[in-house]
């Protein structure tokens, strides 16, 4: 069985109606200024402020749906071995179907202790907690450190989670499935400089970087430049019927 990784960023939630930070204007996002919620800085100077924005969005992700491109990508798992490495924080591709997921950024239903954050190390060893769809508030503590708990959210200046698993992952793909990600965050290259260059890779947004392409010349890219979910409709068609065809072929 054939190994696709599809890495996937906001763009592919766009459609269900969740707001990217490409979308944000003047450094806003849902009228809150990014380095004050989304950062180890704004979390120490005001802590109410970021519990306030993420409880928010959490509240929030119930009345959302997956979106047809979620729910294509799981339908990928009947023919294939896929893994979804994503940047995105909502559980949409959990709801879609999709069973092998890796958060990069972590995850809005998670909370954690805000105990050592500064510490990769220590982070990696800390108990996270499942929260659901619940708030976190002042005065929530966790049980092993008796300190605050705080959003499970990577935040600008802190490590990715499960960076090598997702290395390892795009190292064995057969296919790559790139969807709505601008690119910025520097680790990400990492993933392509690694992966085997003859693997097909598909770059699914309305307005893909190209910097990918001129970074690795070498790479077999497709892009398809439409929205998420037309953009794989036809894609994981493809992918279906070409996968009936090699089971064929192998009997």
């Amino acid at each position: 069985m054939k190994k696709i990784v599809i890495f996937t960023g906001a763009g592919v939630s766009k459609e269900s109606g969740i707001e990217t930070f490409r979308d944000s204007k003047d450094g806003l996002w849902e009228n809150f200024k990014i380095d004050e919620v989304a950062t180890p800085e704004g979390w120490r100077k005001d802590r109410s402020k970021v519990l306030d924005f993420y409880n928010a969005r959490r509240r929030q992700l119930p009345s959302v749906q997956p979106n047809d491109a979620h729910v294509a990508l799981a339908t990928l798992e009947n023919e294939y071995d896929v893994t979804i490495v994503t940047q995105n924080v909502d559980d949409l591709h959990e709801r879609g179907g999709s069973t092998k997921i890796i958060h990069l950024h972590g995850e809005l239903t998670k909370a954690r202790t805000c105990f050592g954050m500064d510490n990769t190390t220590l982070v990696a060893s800390q108990t996270v907690y499942n929260i659901g769809y619940d708030d976190i508030n002042m005065g929530d503590k966790d049980e092993e450190y008796g300190a605050q708990l705080r959003p499970h959210i990577v935040w600008f200046g802190e490590y990715p989670f499960f960076f090598y698993e997702a290395l390892e992952a795009f190292i064995e793909a057969d296919i790559i499935i790139v969807i709505g990600t601008s690119m910025n965050i520097g680790y990400t290259y990492n993933f392509f400089e690694n992966c085997k260059r003859d693997t097909p890779i598909y770059f699914v947004d309305p307005a893909p970087t190209k910097s990918l392409g001129l970074e690795y010349p070498e790479l077999d890219i497709t892009y398809i430049e439409k929205g998420a979910v037309e953009g794989l409709s036809e894609l994981v068609n493809n992918l279906m019927v070409e996968a009936v065809g090699d089971d064929k072929n192998d009997k």
